[in-house]
């Protein structure tokens, strides 16, 4: 085989339709396109979802949920992962490297699927019970990641309902707009 001699595949390439170009192609007159109408005429177009001034569906039905921004943030380890990872202490970075987990993930959490034989030490990871659980019975540890400032929950005061003073007068009533009394 050269570059000279190289042919596409036999029927891998067919020649286009040309449209409108006699009535032996049997597109010709109307080009597939029928007679009249809005999809005949040339700009013809109208938007995708259009209903002809009827409501269109993806208006008709309730918007519901949301897409998280942050969805592809975590990654998922299986502990038959972890298993097959060749070093014994473990943070993100070494998954990475390890392309167990996508190069763009901010973080990691090993959820229990799969089994575990020998002892790691995991570092900046998320970790579920079972999963944590089955780490530590194969004699392994885990540092559990210390969240954020701004992702801890605040401690809750009990509210203070105000009270008004012991002196407050009463204010005198104010008429509705409109409807003042001339006299």
């Amino acid at each position: 085989m050269q570059l000279n001699t190289i042919k596409p595949a036999p029927g891998s390439k067919r020649a286009r339709r040309r449209v409108g170009r006699g009535i032996g192609s049997g597109l010709g007159k109307t080009a597939g396109r029928g007679h009249k109408g809005q999809r005949a005429r040339s700009g013809g177009f109208h938007k995708v979802g259009f209903e002809g001034g009827q409501m269109p569906l993806q208006r008709r039905l309730p918007k519901r949920g949301f897409v998280s921004p942050s969805r592809g943030d975590t990654a998922e380890v299986r502990l038959s992962d972890l298993e097959r990872m060749p070093s014994e202490r473990i943070d993100l970075e070494s998954l990475k490297q390890a392309r167990v987990v996508p190069g763009h993930s901010l973080k990691a959490k090993v959820i229990l699927s799969g089994k575990l034989t020998r002892k790691l030490h995991l570092s900046g990871i998320g970790v579920s019970k079972g999963a944590r659980a089955a780490i530590e019975a194969a004699g392994g540890t885990v540092e559990v990641p210390e969240k954020p400032e701004a992702e801890q929950k605040p401690e809750q005061k009990p509210a203070e309902s105000p009270k008004p003073p012991a002196n407050a007068e009463a204010k005198p009533s104010v008429p509705a707009k409109g409807k003042s009394k001339k006299s």
